[in-house]
Protein backbone atom coordinates (compact mmCIF):
# COMPACT_ATOMS: atom_id res chain seq x y z
CA UNK A 1 0.00 0.00 0.00
CA UNK A 2 1.53 3.70 -0.98
CA UNK A 3 2.24 5.27 1.79
CA UNK A 4 0.36 8.68 1.93
CA UNK A 5 2.10 11.75 3.19
CA UNK A 6 0.98 13.45 6.08
CA UNK A 7 1.11 16.87 4.67
CA UNK A 8 -1.53 15.69 1.48
CA UNK A 9 -3.93 14.20 3.71
CA UNK A 10 -7.79 16.05 3.67
CA UNK A 11 -7.48 17.07 6.85
CA UNK A 12 -4.04 18.66 6.80
CA UNK A 13 -4.38 20.06 3.09
CA UNK A 14 -7.62 21.81 4.94
CA UNK A 15 -5.90 23.51 8.17
CA UNK A 16 -3.44 24.65 5.80
CA UNK A 17 -5.52 25.93 3.15
CA UNK A 18 -7.40 28.13 6.03
CA UNK A 19 -4.85 29.48 7.48
CA UNK A 20 -3.46 30.57 4.49
CA UNK A 21 -7.15 32.30 3.16
CA UNK A 22 -7.72 33.48 5.96
CA UNK A 23 -4.48 35.77 6.56
CA UNK A 24 -5.02 38.13 3.89
CA UNK A 25 -9.00 38.37 4.36
CA UNK A 26 -7.75 39.43 7.70
CA UNK A 27 -5.78 41.92 7.00
CA UNK A 28 -8.35 43.67 5.46
CA UNK A 29 -10.58 43.19 7.84
CA UNK A 30 -8.20 44.90 10.18
CA UNK A 31 -7.06 47.65 8.43
CA UNK A 32 -10.28 48.72 7.17
CA UNK A 33 -12.92 48.29 9.44
CA UNK A 34 -12.18 46.67 12.77
CA UNK A 35 -10.86 49.01 15.60
CA UNK A 36 -8.12 48.19 18.00
CA UNK A 37 -8.82 48.45 21.66
CA UNK A 38 -6.20 49.65 23.73
CA UNK A 39 -3.77 48.49 25.65
CA UNK A 40 -4.79 44.94 23.61
CA UNK A 41 -1.96 44.22 21.49
CA UNK A 42 0.39 43.47 24.20
CA UNK A 43 1.84 39.64 23.94
CA UNK A 44 0.79 37.17 21.10
CA UNK A 45 -3.14 38.37 21.11
CA UNK A 46 -4.23 41.45 19.82
CA UNK A 47 -8.19 42.45 20.27
CA UNK A 48 -10.09 44.47 17.95
CA UNK A 49 -13.46 45.28 18.31
CA UNK A 50 -15.85 44.55 15.24
CA UNK A 51 -18.08 47.99 15.26
CA UNK A 52 -20.78 46.82 12.81
CA UNK A 53 -22.07 44.47 15.57
CA UNK A 54 -19.59 45.50 18.77
CA UNK A 55 -18.30 41.76 19.00
CA UNK A 56 -14.80 41.90 20.01
CA UNK A 57 -12.15 39.27 17.66
CA UNK A 58 -9.01 38.44 18.65
CA UNK A 59 -6.00 37.50 16.49
CA UNK A 60 -2.49 36.16 16.89
CA UNK A 61 0.30 37.04 14.75
CA UNK A 62 1.21 40.67 13.41
CA UNK A 63 2.24 40.14 9.48
CA UNK A 64 -0.06 37.70 8.78
CA UNK A 65 -3.06 37.44 11.37
CA UNK A 66 -3.75 33.77 12.44
CA UNK A 67 -6.35 31.70 14.87
CA UNK A 68 -8.93 34.11 14.83
CA UNK A 69 -11.48 34.06 17.95
CA UNK A 70 -14.99 35.84 18.86
CA UNK A 71 -15.67 36.38 22.07
CA UNK A 72 -19.56 35.35 22.92
CA UNK A 73 -21.00 33.82 25.97
CA UNK A 74 -18.17 34.45 28.22
CA UNK A 75 -15.34 33.35 26.02
CA UNK A 76 -13.13 33.26 23.25
CA UNK A 77 -14.71 30.60 20.20
CA UNK A 78 -12.26 29.48 17.42
CA UNK A 79 -13.97 31.13 14.10
CA UNK A 80 -13.10 28.87 10.90
CA UNK A 81 -12.47 29.89 7.72
CA UNK A 82 -16.09 29.35 6.36
CA UNK A 83 -17.05 31.24 9.35
CA UNK A 84 -15.07 34.01 8.62
CA UNK A 85 -16.29 34.96 5.82
CA UNK A 86 -19.93 34.88 7.19
CA UNK A 87 -18.49 37.22 9.53
CA UNK A 88 -16.67 39.62 7.12
CA UNK A 89 -19.65 39.72 5.21
CA UNK A 90 -21.94 40.93 8.47
CA UNK A 91 -19.68 43.13 9.30
CA UNK A 92 -19.83 44.80 5.75
CA UNK A 93 -23.71 44.94 5.23
CA UNK A 94 -23.73 47.02 9.00
CA UNK A 95 -20.76 49.32 7.84
CA UNK A 96 -21.18 49.97 4.25
CA UNK A 97 -25.44 49.75 4.36
CA UNK A 98 -24.86 47.53 1.52
CA UNK A 99 -25.35 43.55 0.05
CA UNK A 100 -23.10 41.33 -2.05
CA UNK A 101 -23.49 38.21 -3.08
CA UNK A 102 -20.28 37.91 -5.06
CA UNK A 103 -17.14 38.68 -2.86
CA UNK A 104 -18.40 36.42 -0.18
CA UNK A 105 -18.26 33.24 -3.07
CA UNK A 106 -14.89 34.81 -4.34
CA UNK A 107 -13.36 34.29 -0.56
CA UNK A 108 -14.70 30.51 -0.37
CA UNK A 109 -13.71 30.23 -4.25
CA UNK A 110 -9.50 31.49 -3.00
CA UNK A 111 -9.82 29.19 -0.18
CA UNK A 112 -10.75 26.18 -2.58
CA UNK A 113 -8.24 27.46 -4.84
CA UNK A 114 -5.25 27.11 -2.14
CA UNK A 115 -6.03 23.70 -0.97
CA UNK A 116 -5.62 22.74 -4.76
CA UNK A 117 -2.59 24.64 -5.17
CA UNK A 118 -1.18 22.57 -1.89
CA UNK A 119 -2.15 19.66 -3.15
CA UNK A 120 -0.69 19.70 -6.45
CA UNK A 121 2.07 21.63 -5.37
CA UNK A 122 3.43 18.82 -2.58
CA UNK A 123 3.56 16.29 -5.80
CA UNK A 124 5.36 18.54 -8.24
CA UNK A 125 8.81 19.26 -9.12
CA UNK A 126 9.78 23.18 -8.25
CA UNK A 127 11.79 24.61 -11.31
CA UNK A 128 15.95 24.72 -10.49
CA UNK A 129 16.08 28.42 -11.69
CA UNK A 130 15.77 30.35 -8.64
CA UNK A 131 14.13 33.05 -10.82
CA UNK A 132 11.26 30.78 -11.81
CA UNK A 133 11.14 29.66 -8.63
CA UNK A 134 10.54 32.84 -6.64
CA UNK A 135 7.83 33.52 -9.63
CA UNK A 136 5.96 30.59 -8.69
CA UNK A 137 6.19 30.78 -4.54
CA UNK A 138 2.96 32.73 -3.86
CA UNK A 139 0.50 30.81 -2.40
CA UNK A 140 -0.42 33.09 -0.28
CA UNK A 141 -0.58 35.96 -2.70
CA UNK A 142 -1.67 39.93 -2.55
CA UNK A 143 -0.79 40.09 1.68
CA UNK A 144 -4.27 42.99 1.66
CA UNK A 145 -6.94 41.38 -0.77
CA UNK A 146 -9.53 39.16 0.56
CA UNK A 147 -9.60 36.76 -2.11
CA UNK A 148 -6.02 36.74 -3.72
CA UNK A 149 -6.37 33.50 -5.19
CA UNK A 150 -9.43 33.25 -6.54
CA UNK A 151 -10.21 31.94 -10.33
CA UNK A 152 -13.07 32.84 -11.29
CA UNK A 153 -15.37 30.22 -9.82
CA UNK A 154 -13.96 28.07 -12.62
CA UNK A 155 -13.71 23.82 -12.33
CA UNK A 156 -10.20 23.11 -10.92
CA UNK A 157 -9.43 21.32 -14.22
CA UNK A 158 -9.69 24.17 -16.35
CA UNK A 159 -7.18 26.67 -14.75
CA UNK A 160 -4.53 24.23 -12.52
CA UNK A 161 -2.57 23.20 -16.09
CA UNK A 162 -1.87 26.75 -16.24
CA UNK A 163 -0.91 27.78 -12.53
CA UNK A 164 1.96 29.48 -11.56
CA UNK A 165 1.73 27.87 -7.66
CA UNK A 166 1.42 24.20 -9.12
CA UNK A 167 4.60 24.73 -10.99
CA UNK A 168 3.01 24.70 -14.32
CA UNK A 169 4.56 24.81 -17.52
CA UNK A 170 2.81 24.42 -20.76
CA UNK A 171 3.35 25.33 -24.58
CA UNK A 172 1.32 27.89 -25.98
CA UNK A 173 -1.43 27.76 -28.77
CA UNK A 174 -0.19 28.52 -32.20
CA UNK A 175 -2.79 30.83 -34.45
CA UNK A 176 -2.56 31.90 -37.91
CA UNK A 177 -4.49 35.34 -38.17
CA UNK A 178 -5.63 36.66 -42.20
CA UNK A 179 -3.03 39.26 -42.83
CA UNK A 180 -6.36 41.32 -43.60
CA UNK A 181 -7.70 40.79 -40.30
CA UNK A 182 -3.89 41.98 -38.40
CA UNK A 183 -3.84 44.72 -35.83
CA UNK A 184 -0.66 45.73 -33.93
CA UNK A 185 1.76 48.16 -32.87
CA UNK A 186 5.42 48.10 -32.03
CA UNK A 187 7.68 45.58 -32.20
CA UNK A 188 5.81 42.18 -32.55
CA UNK A 189 8.43 40.33 -34.73
CA UNK A 190 10.07 38.14 -32.05
CA UNK A 191 6.29 36.60 -32.73
CA UNK A 192 6.95 35.68 -36.21
CA UNK A 193 10.03 33.35 -34.72
CA UNK A 194 7.78 31.18 -33.57
CA UNK A 195 6.67 28.84 -36.08
CA UNK A 196 5.62 29.03 -39.94
CA UNK A 197 2.14 30.11 -41.06
CA UNK A 198 0.32 29.34 -44.14
CA UNK A 199 0.53 32.42 -46.97
CA UNK A 200 -1.74 35.26 -46.21
CA UNK A 201 -1.26 34.62 -42.61
CA UNK A 202 0.47 36.24 -39.41
CA UNK A 203 1.45 33.90 -36.55
CA UNK A 204 -0.35 34.93 -33.38
CA UNK A 205 0.36 32.79 -29.92
CA UNK A 206 -2.68 32.26 -27.66
CA UNK A 207 -2.94 31.03 -23.92
CA UNK A 208 -4.59 28.02 -23.89
CA UNK A 209 -6.83 28.63 -20.72
CA UNK A 210 -8.08 32.42 -22.58
CA UNK A 211 -8.46 30.46 -25.74
CA UNK A 212 -10.70 27.26 -23.91
CA UNK A 213 -12.76 30.92 -22.52
CA UNK A 214 -13.29 32.55 -25.33
CA UNK A 215 -13.91 29.53 -27.95
CA UNK A 216 -17.57 30.42 -28.55
CA UNK A 217 -16.83 33.96 -29.69
CA UNK A 218 -14.67 32.52 -32.01
CA UNK A 219 -16.03 29.34 -33.60
CA UNK A 220 -17.31 31.91 -37.01
CA UNK A 221 -13.43 32.80 -37.30
CA UNK A 222 -12.23 29.86 -37.52
CA UNK A 223 -15.26 28.23 -39.68
CA UNK A 224 -14.61 31.04 -42.19
CA UNK A 225 -10.78 31.14 -42.49
CA UNK A 226 -9.86 34.29 -40.40
CA UNK A 227 -8.32 32.37 -37.99
CA UNK A 228 -6.73 28.68 -37.84
CA UNK A 229 -4.59 26.58 -35.66
CA UNK A 230 -1.26 25.61 -36.39
CA UNK A 231 0.63 22.68 -35.26
CA UNK A 232 2.48 23.11 -31.08
CA UNK A 233 6.05 23.66 -31.43
CA UNK A 234 6.35 21.94 -28.40
CA UNK A 235 8.42 24.52 -26.66
CA UNK A 236 7.11 25.41 -23.18
CA UNK A 237 6.40 28.64 -20.99
CA UNK A 238 6.39 29.16 -17.55
CA UNK A 239 4.18 31.71 -15.97
CA UNK A 240 4.56 33.91 -13.96
CA UNK A 241 2.79 35.17 -10.44
CA UNK A 242 0.73 37.27 -12.44
CA UNK A 243 -0.58 33.93 -14.51
CA UNK A 244 -1.52 35.45 -17.54
CA UNK A 245 1.77 36.47 -18.44
CA UNK A 246 4.28 33.44 -19.14
CA UNK A 247 7.97 33.76 -19.51
CA UNK A 248 9.95 31.72 -22.41
CA UNK A 249 13.05 30.37 -21.12
CA UNK A 250 14.60 29.64 -24.48
CA UNK A 251 13.56 32.91 -26.20
CA UNK A 252 13.95 34.98 -23.02
CA UNK A 253 10.80 36.70 -23.54
CA UNK A 254 7.48 37.35 -21.92
CA UNK A 255 4.53 37.12 -23.31
CA UNK A 256 1.46 39.15 -21.91
CA UNK A 257 -2.41 37.58 -22.61
CA UNK A 258 -5.70 38.78 -22.06
CA UNK A 259 -7.57 36.51 -19.42
CA UNK A 260 -11.25 36.51 -19.00
CA UNK A 261 -11.20 36.19 -15.63
CA UNK A 262 -11.52 38.18 -12.46
CA UNK A 263 -8.09 37.97 -10.39
CA UNK A 264 -8.04 40.39 -7.17
CA UNK A 265 -10.11 43.26 -8.68
CA UNK A 266 -10.04 42.96 -11.87
CA UNK A 267 -10.96 41.18 -15.37
CA UNK A 268 -7.80 40.30 -16.54
CA UNK A 269 -8.47 41.42 -20.07
CA UNK A 270 -6.02 43.73 -22.29
CA UNK A 271 -8.63 46.39 -22.68
CA UNK A 272 -8.47 48.26 -25.75
CA UNK A 273 -8.04 51.67 -24.28
CA UNK A 274 -4.53 49.79 -22.35
CA UNK A 275 -3.26 48.66 -25.77
CA UNK A 276 -3.83 51.94 -27.41
CA UNK A 277 -1.63 53.87 -25.17
CA UNK A 278 1.35 51.32 -24.58
CA UNK A 279 3.25 52.81 -27.16
CA UNK A 280 3.51 56.15 -25.45
CA UNK A 281 3.39 54.74 -21.64
CA UNK A 282 6.67 52.58 -22.72
CA UNK A 283 8.40 54.94 -24.65
CA UNK A 284 8.24 57.24 -21.88
CA UNK A 285 9.39 54.95 -19.04
CA UNK A 286 12.44 53.62 -21.33
CA UNK A 287 13.73 57.15 -22.06
CA UNK A 288 13.58 57.51 -18.29
CA UNK A 289 15.40 54.55 -17.34
CA UNK A 290 17.75 55.16 -20.12
CA UNK A 291 18.51 58.76 -18.99
CA UNK A 292 19.57 57.06 -15.29
CA UNK A 293 22.15 55.31 -16.98
CA UNK A 294 21.95 51.64 -14.75
CA UNK A 295 22.02 49.72 -12.96
CA UNK A 296 18.13 49.81 -12.64
CA UNK A 297 16.03 48.09 -16.16
CA UNK A 298 12.83 48.28 -17.49
CA UNK A 299 11.83 45.53 -19.36
CA UNK A 300 10.00 47.52 -21.84
CA UNK A 301 6.78 45.92 -23.60
CA UNK A 302 7.79 46.76 -27.39
CA UNK A 303 4.10 46.14 -29.06
CA UNK A 304 0.80 44.25 -29.22
CA UNK A 305 -0.82 41.83 -31.57
CA UNK A 306 -4.24 40.76 -32.00
CA UNK A 307 -7.39 40.18 -34.47
CA UNK A 308 -9.27 42.51 -35.71
CA UNK A 309 -12.43 40.46 -34.87
CA UNK A 310 -11.19 39.44 -31.14
CA UNK A 311 -9.51 42.67 -30.38
CA UNK A 312 -9.40 42.43 -26.95
CA UNK A 313 -10.03 38.62 -26.31
CA UNK A 314 -6.61 37.39 -28.76
CA UNK A 315 -4.39 40.30 -27.91
CA UNK A 316 -0.92 38.97 -26.76
CA UNK A 317 2.18 41.67 -25.30
CA UNK A 318 6.08 41.63 -26.16
CA UNK A 319 8.00 42.18 -23.24
CA UNK A 320 11.63 42.08 -23.30
CA UNK A 321 13.16 39.41 -21.39
CA UNK A 322 15.92 39.11 -18.78
CA UNK A 323 18.91 38.53 -20.25
CA UNK A 324 19.52 41.79 -21.96
CA UNK A 325 18.87 44.01 -18.76
CA UNK A 326 20.72 41.82 -15.91
CA UNK A 327 24.18 42.40 -15.03
CA UNK A 328 26.73 40.14 -15.52
CA UNK A 329 26.28 37.23 -13.43
CA UNK A 330 23.25 38.73 -11.42
CA UNK A 331 20.10 36.28 -10.20
CA UNK A 332 16.91 38.22 -10.95
CA UNK A 333 14.20 37.65 -8.29
CA UNK A 334 10.37 38.60 -7.56
CA UNK A 335 10.21 40.85 -4.78
CA UNK A 336 7.08 39.55 -4.13
CA UNK A 337 8.89 35.84 -3.70
CA UNK A 338 10.90 37.08 -1.34
CA UNK A 339 8.31 38.46 1.10
CA UNK A 340 6.34 35.14 0.66
CA UNK A 341 9.46 33.09 0.82
CA UNK A 342 11.22 29.99 -1.17
CA UNK A 343 13.70 27.63 -1.27
CA UNK A 344 17.33 29.29 -1.50
CA UNK A 345 15.65 32.76 -0.82
CA UNK A 346 18.40 35.47 0.24
CA UNK A 347 17.05 37.19 3.10
CA UNK A 348 16.40 34.36 4.73
CA UNK A 349 19.88 33.08 4.89
CA UNK A 350 21.28 36.97 5.28
CA UNK A 351 24.28 37.00 7.81
CA UNK A 352 23.98 40.72 8.32
CA UNK A 353 20.07 41.83 7.55
CA UNK A 354 21.34 45.53 8.01
CA UNK A 355 23.89 45.41 5.15
CA UNK A 356 21.12 43.41 3.29
CA UNK A 357 18.43 45.61 3.67
CA UNK A 358 20.79 48.79 2.92
CA UNK A 359 21.50 47.06 -0.57
CA UNK A 360 17.86 46.45 -1.51
CA UNK A 361 16.65 49.64 -0.37
CA UNK A 362 20.14 51.45 -2.90
CA UNK A 363 18.50 49.05 -5.70
CA UNK A 364 14.49 49.80 -5.54
CA UNK A 365 14.39 53.51 -4.09
CA UNK A 366 16.41 55.29 -6.54
CA UNK A 367 15.01 54.57 -9.75
CA UNK A 368 11.58 55.06 -8.49
CA UNK A 369 12.09 58.06 -7.10
CA UNK A 370 14.62 59.20 -10.47
CA UNK A 371 11.20 58.38 -12.50
CA UNK A 372 9.09 60.39 -10.82
CA UNK A 373 10.62 63.59 -10.04
CA UNK A 374 12.82 63.80 -13.15
CA UNK A 375 10.77 62.27 -15.87
CA UNK A 376 7.24 62.55 -14.26
CA UNK A 377 6.74 58.96 -14.61
CA UNK A 378 4.85 57.40 -11.42
CA UNK A 379 6.26 53.59 -11.30
CA UNK A 380 3.55 50.75 -10.56
CA UNK A 381 6.69 49.56 -8.43
CA UNK A 382 4.39 47.08 -6.32
CA UNK A 383 5.98 43.28 -5.16
CA UNK A 384 4.44 41.74 -8.32
CA UNK A 385 6.34 44.18 -10.62
CA UNK A 386 9.59 44.14 -9.29
CA UNK A 387 12.60 42.01 -9.69
CA UNK A 388 15.42 42.01 -7.64
CA UNK A 389 18.62 40.95 -9.15
CA UNK A 390 21.47 39.31 -6.40
CA UNK A 391 25.34 38.42 -6.47
CA UNK A 392 26.59 35.21 -6.14
CA UNK A 393 26.49 36.27 -2.08
CA UNK A 394 22.95 36.79 -2.38
CA UNK A 395 23.28 40.46 -1.94
CA UNK A 396 20.67 42.85 -3.85
CA UNK A 397 22.49 45.15 -6.91
CA UNK A 398 20.30 45.63 -9.63
CA UNK A 399 16.23 46.56 -9.64
CA UNK A 400 13.98 45.42 -12.88
CA UNK A 401 11.15 46.80 -13.00
CA UNK A 402 7.91 45.59 -15.48
CA UNK A 403 4.56 46.47 -16.83
CA UNK A 404 3.60 49.49 -18.64
CA UNK A 405 -0.01 49.15 -18.69
CA UNK A 406 0.07 50.21 -14.53
CA UNK A 407 2.28 52.97 -15.19
CA UNK A 408 0.91 56.24 -14.66
CA UNK A 409 2.56 59.52 -16.58
CA UNK A 410 2.08 63.27 -15.38
CA UNK A 411 0.06 65.45 -16.50
CA UNK A 412 -2.11 62.33 -17.37
CA UNK A 413 -2.36 62.32 -13.35
CA UNK A 414 -2.17 65.48 -11.27
CA UNK A 415 1.47 65.33 -9.15
CA UNK A 416 -0.39 64.58 -5.82
CA UNK A 417 -2.44 61.90 -7.41
CA UNK A 418 0.97 60.30 -8.89
CA UNK A 419 2.94 60.53 -5.74
CA UNK A 420 0.22 59.22 -3.95
CA UNK A 421 0.35 55.92 -5.75
CA UNK A 422 4.09 55.46 -6.29
CA UNK A 423 3.89 55.73 -2.03
CA UNK A 424 1.13 52.92 -1.61
CA UNK A 425 2.83 50.81 -4.48
CA UNK A 426 6.69 51.09 -3.37
CA UNK A 427 6.55 51.77 0.49
CA UNK A 428 2.83 50.51 1.74
CA UNK A 429 2.92 47.43 -0.64
CA UNK A 430 6.33 47.06 -1.43
CA UNK A 431 9.00 47.99 1.02
CA UNK A 432 6.48 47.45 4.70
CA UNK A 433 6.15 44.15 2.85
CA UNK A 434 10.08 43.45 2.96
CA UNK A 435 11.11 44.94 5.76
CA UNK A 436 8.08 42.82 8.19
CA UNK A 437 9.32 39.82 6.62
CA UNK A 438 12.77 40.29 7.76
CA UNK A 439 11.90 42.03 11.03
CA UNK A 440 9.89 38.93 11.83
CA UNK A 441 12.74 36.71 11.27
CA UNK A 442 14.94 38.60 13.79
CA UNK A 443 12.97 40.51 15.88
CA UNK A 444 15.56 42.72 16.94
CA UNK A 445 16.02 44.47 13.28
CA UNK A 446 14.28 47.49 12.94
CA UNK A 447 14.35 48.54 9.01
CA UNK A 448 13.63 51.97 9.31
CA UNK A 449 16.83 53.91 9.98
CA UNK A 450 18.17 52.81 6.77
CA UNK A 451 14.76 53.65 4.85
CA UNK A 452 14.96 57.36 6.33
CA UNK A 453 18.59 57.53 5.44
CA UNK A 454 17.55 56.05 1.46
CA UNK A 455 14.88 58.88 1.15
CA UNK A 456 16.84 61.59 2.56
CA UNK A 457 19.63 60.86 -0.14
CA UNK A 458 16.94 62.54 -2.90
CA UNK A 459 16.19 66.17 -3.63
CA UNK A 460 12.72 65.08 -4.46
CA UNK A 461 10.67 67.34 -1.77
CA UNK A 462 8.06 64.35 -0.78
CA UNK A 463 10.62 62.33 -0.42
CA UNK A 464 12.11 64.16 2.52
CA UNK A 465 8.08 65.12 3.56
CA UNK A 466 7.21 61.37 3.35
CA UNK A 467 9.50 60.72 6.20
CA UNK A 468 7.85 62.58 8.85
CA UNK A 469 4.16 62.20 7.70
CA UNK A 470 2.07 60.80 10.16
CA UNK A 471 -0.03 58.73 8.21
CA UNK A 472 0.72 56.47 4.83
CA UNK A 473 -1.85 55.81 2.22
CA UNK A 474 -3.43 52.03 1.98
CA UNK A 475 -5.68 50.80 -0.54
CA UNK A 476 -8.93 49.55 0.39
CA UNK A 477 -9.30 45.97 -1.28
CA UNK A 478 -11.81 44.96 0.48
CA UNK A 479 -14.46 47.80 0.57
CA UNK A 480 -13.45 48.58 -3.27
CA UNK A 481 -14.36 44.64 -3.86
CA UNK A 482 -17.20 44.61 -1.48
CA UNK A 483 -19.08 48.47 -2.91
CA UNK A 484 -18.11 47.30 -6.50
CA UNK A 485 -15.90 49.99 -7.52
CA UNK A 486 -13.81 49.80 -11.04
CA UNK A 487 -10.77 47.88 -10.10
CA UNK A 488 -8.90 50.32 -10.82
CA UNK A 489 -10.16 53.26 -9.12
CA UNK A 490 -7.63 53.06 -5.82
CA UNK A 491 -9.38 54.57 -2.49
CA UNK A 492 -7.46 54.88 0.04
CA UNK A 493 -7.22 54.90 3.86
CA UNK A 494 -4.55 56.83 6.17
CA UNK A 495 -2.21 53.88 8.32
CA UNK A 496 0.26 55.02 10.65
CA UNK A 497 3.58 55.66 9.33
CA UNK A 498 6.37 53.50 10.63
CA UNK A 499 8.97 56.50 9.42
CA UNK A 500 7.12 58.91 11.04
CA UNK A 501 8.29 57.02 14.63
CA UNK A 502 11.20 57.60 14.23
CA UNK A 503 13.73 60.60 15.60
CA UNK A 504 15.56 62.63 12.02
CA UNK A 505 18.47 60.33 11.53
CA UNK A 506 21.83 62.65 12.82
CA UNK A 507 24.56 63.81 10.19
Amino acid sequence: MERVDPDLSSDRIGERADAYAAAPLLNCLLREVAEPLPDAGRGEARVYRLPGGGRLLRVRGARRPAEPEVYAAGRWHRVGHTELVKLVAEELRAHTGLSNGDLPAEMIDSRDAVAALLTARARATAPDDPYLRSEQSLITGHPYHPAPKARGGGPVTAWMPYAPEAHARFPVVLLGVREDQVVEEGDTSALDAAAAVPPGYRLLPAHPWQLDLAGPDLAAAFADGRLVRLPETGAEVWPTAAIRTVYDPAGDLFLKFSLDVRITNDIRRLWAHDLRRLRRTDAAVTAAFAAMEGPAAWLGDRGYRTARFAFEQLAVVVRDGLRGSLLPGATPLLAAGLVEGFEGSPPAAAADPGAWWRAYLRAVVPPALTAFADHGVVLEAHLQNTLVAVDADGMPVQALYRDAEGVKLLPDVERAAGWERLVYCLVVNHLIEVAAALAERRPAFDPWPAVRRELARHGLPEARALAAAPTLPGKTNLLLRWTGADGADARYLPLPNPLAAHEPDGP
